[in-house]
């Protein structure tokens, strides 16, 4: 298998498909290409045969898996790109501009520049994660967005985003049953997680829970590995890494980087966003794209880097780290290697744009003098198959389907759930105690919240009336069950934002992870649930039957649980929590206590306090609680005296389910919007 192609090639091929687009690279000798191609092959075998048969057992089964899910023996995809431009709205200056170029199937290509300089940005814009953006770009030659792709393209970012509740083993495998093709059994999908983790060296900590930044289990070498086998899990054609080498030691940057040249002679195309390399990884790449100002200043092999910046007056001494060099060179301080002239970047960029258009011209004549040639017809064969790979079909098999996904995503969160009881164990603490102290505090009334008008005639004899102690219970239900839901409603999405747009990134299901997390919690709110209501009804007796309570003070937890989401999905994860408490108490205000629905009914406002699920939670209560006397008081007096209807219990139930429905239906929404409007 051929991890670098004929410059030649690449040029007339570029020539034939995209030479309006896409500028071709330095060109490569002839004798180079057959050099290189004799080291992965022997005489009377098939491409890269040789080579394989060097690879070590792990390996060669993680090759097998991917031919296997590819259905391809050439399982790399090539990018090419032209003009590509960044100018965020509102912004004077764009941050990408005239970026064209193209990345080589089955290569190890470092995008390398300074601080600023536009790499995180290429990549975003290359993949389509980024608005605002102009250009064109190929895949394979093909046109198109790589988004479209995004099954097939891994994609690995600077943190590891992982689930820390899991093991290394569980992370990859779920990220490999949703999206490795639906043919594959499940042993087949074990199997090839196996072969990933033994590529990666994680047999060793295989079981071990990732844990978080904060509390490690692995070490950060291992987490990144991690990190970058839930993407080696799908089996992809392409994988993008952004930063692998942050935050590790010389030793851990030089193994990972080890781990990606492998996988490059594999096949699969490998990018990755670089700062500074040390020597040994600099020697490891195949090509690089160097940046400054959002512009390109290189483009090309790096074994011909040197050759391209010794051309522009910079030397590069014998004891010199040749990548500490490039990066000075590219930052704008390669004074030390050059003594005279221009170095500043905007001089790098110029000289890169004449170069390119000078390769071009020359690119031109060759595929005219040259069109006869035999490397002319291997370029052709290699191209039309590039071409012509399947990768539609691919893509129509790809990934679990809807109902498959709920479940895997369902009994995943149910594991993290159950590997953090301790905070289960909180909330069924806080909604006992709430409870308990709701209860005792009503206790002293001994079950009577309600005293109206007697019926005629006995009117006259009525001395007192409290018409407020049943809407005041429940304005102290509502409050109780905004305090104890708000937060660990806000815990259900907004810890776990970043790892769900990885995924959703990559072609998960947005509606089967936001379905399983709301079931997941489903458990827990009955039987928080279960204890306030239990504990409340045991020590303030009130009248009301059990079950209905239950039923409506579940349905509030539903609610608020809801109203939660909501927040979290545009609030930040530290704010979200308290954020959200306020809401649930709002809310719970918003009940028809006090101020009474009467009166915001006279104010013309009573639309406000019907948008809140605890006017309707008041209502529920106060028919149940004060219907019961209608033989003894006038009920229909009280229920204008205050502006609750005594009827349609049921009807408060359904609406309590429709509200709590709505903000679940809202969150959806957001979980789209959510990155723009995050707070």
């Amino acid at each position: 298998m051929l991890s670098r192609k004929n410059t030649n090639y690449k040029q007339l091929s570029e020539v034939d498909h995209e030479m309006d687009h896409v500028a071709p690279m330095y060109m490569r000798g002839q004798d180079q290409w057959a050099g290189f191609q004799a080291a992965l092959e022997v005489p009377g075998m098939a491409p890269g045969q040789d080579f394989e048969a060097g690879l070590t057992p792990q390996l060669q089964a993680f090759v097998e898996s991917m031919r296997k899910a590819t259905a391809t023996a050439d399982f790399g995809m090539s990018f090419q790109y032209s003009d590509l431009s960044f100018h965020p709205k509102g912004s004077t200056k764009p941050i990408l501009q005239n970026v064209t170029g193209s990345i080589e199937a089955g290569s190890l290509t470092a995008v390398m520049g300074g601080s600023g300089a536009g790499k995180s940005t290429f990549v975003n814009v290359l993949m389509g994660k980024t608005i605002n953006t102009g250009g064109h770009v190929s895949i394979n030659n093909i046109p198109g967005k790589i988004k479209r792709y995004k099954k097939l393209i891994g994609y690995v970012p600077q943190d590891d985003v992982v689930s820390p509740e899991l093991t290394v083993y569980e992370n990859i495998l779920h990220a490999a049953r949703i999206r490795l093709p639906r043919s594959w059994k499940d042993s087949e999908i074990k199997a090839h997680v196996d072969s990933v983790i033994d590529c990666l060296e994680l047999s060793h900590v295989r079981d071990s829970l990732v844990g978080s930044v904060g509390k490690p289990v692995i070490s950060g070498g291992q987490r990144k590995r991690v990190s970058i086998g839930m993407e080696l899990g799908a089996a992809p054609m392409a994988i993008f890494l952004d930063e692998p080498t942050s935050g590790l030691d010389a030793t851990a940057a030089s193994s990972i980087m080890g781990t990606l040249k492998a996988l490059a002679r594999l096949g699969i195309s490998v990018i990755v966003i670089i700062h500074q390399p040390r020597m040994e990884i600099f020697e490891m790449l195949d090509d690089l794209i160097l940046l400054a100002n959002g512009q390109i200043i290189y483009e090309g092999p790096e074994a011909e880097a040197r050759y391209y910046f010794q051309e522009m007056g910079f030397d590069f001494p014998d004891y010199g780290n040749f990548g500490d060099i490039v990066t000075d060179i590219i930052t704008g301080n390669g004074r030390p290697y050059k003594k005279s002239g221009d170095i500043s970047k905007d001089a790098l960029i110029r000289h890169w744009a004449t170069s390119r258009q000078n390769a071009k011209i020359k690119s031109r004549h060759a595929s005219v003098s040259s069109s006869n040639s035999s490397a002319l017809n291997v370029g052709e064969i290699l191209s039309n198959r590039q071409s012509t790979r399947p990768i539609r079909h691919l893509l129509r098999r790809r990934g679990a389907p809807l109902y498959k996904q709920v479940w895997l995503c369902l009994r995943r969160a149910m594991v993290q759930q159950w590997r953090t009881k301790s905070a289960f164990w909180f909330e069924l603490g806080l909604a006992s105690i709430a409870g308990s102290l709701l209860g005792l505090a009503m206790n002293a009334k001994k079950g009577i919240y309600f005293v109206g008008l007697y019926n005629p005639p006995f009117d006259v004899l009525s001395i007192a009336t409290d018409l407020q102690s049943v809407p005041q219970l429940a304005l102290l239900v509502a409050i109780a069950i905004g305090l104890v839901a708000a937060a660990p409603g806000v815990k259900v999405f907004s810890e776990e934002m970043l790892l769900h747009r990885r995924e959703a990134e990559a072609g998960h299901s947005r509606l089967a992870y936001f379905v399983a997390k709301t079931l997941s919690v489903a458990p827990r709110i009955v039987i928080a649930c279960m204890h306030f209501t239990t504990l409340l009804l045991v020590l303030a007796v009130p009248i009301i039957d059990w079950a209905l309570a239950f039923i409506a003070n579940l349905l509030y937890f539903y609610c608020v649980y809801g109203l939660a989401s909501c927040v979290s999905m545009v609030v930040r994860r530290e704010d979200a929590p308290l954020l959200s408490t306020m809401v649930a108490l709002i809310a719970g205000i918003l009940s028809g206590a006090a101020p009474t629905l009467r009166d915001v009914r006279s104010w013309g406002m009573e639309w406000l306090w019907r948008s809140s699920p605890g006017v309707w939670l008041a209502e529920l209560y106060f028919g149940r609680m004060v219907s019961p006397f209608e033989y003894l008081y006038n009920v229909e007096l009280a229920s204008q005296a205050t502006g609750f209807s005594l009827d349609g219990v049921w009807s408060n139930v359904l609406v309590l389910l429709a509200i709590g429905t709505a903000y679940r239906v809202l969150a959806y929404i957001l979980l789209f919007a959510g990155k723009r409007l995050r707070l």
